[in-house]
């Protein structure tokens, strides 16, 4: 089998899609009770999924969510997060 590898755009756009699915949820503007995520430090942000991701933070639908996700996949949505403005 030969691995495909995506150009460098190709996943920014990867990262910006998948960054938008988490506004569905991650948003001030649509869940009170669900901490936006605009604006916060890619570093944070990573630190945090990983930690959903390998099982170190509680969660009730992250841990799922981010297990789909390698760790550099992970971190292009962080720095994508990052990236937008504050809600």
């Amino acid at each position: 089998m030969v691995a495909v590898t995506a150009s460098p755009a190709e996943a920014d756009a990867v990262a910006r899609v998948e960054a938008e699915t988490c506004a569905a949820c991650h948003s001030s503007e649509i869940h009170t009770t669900i901490p936006a995520l605009g604006g916060r430090p890619a570093p944070e942000l990573l630190r945090l999924l990983l930690a959903f991701r390998d099982g170190s933070r509680s969660a009730t639908m992250m841990d799922r969510i981010t297990r789909g996700y390698s760790a550099g996949e992970l971190e292009a949505i962080a720095g994508e997060i990052a990236g937008r403005a504050k809600p």
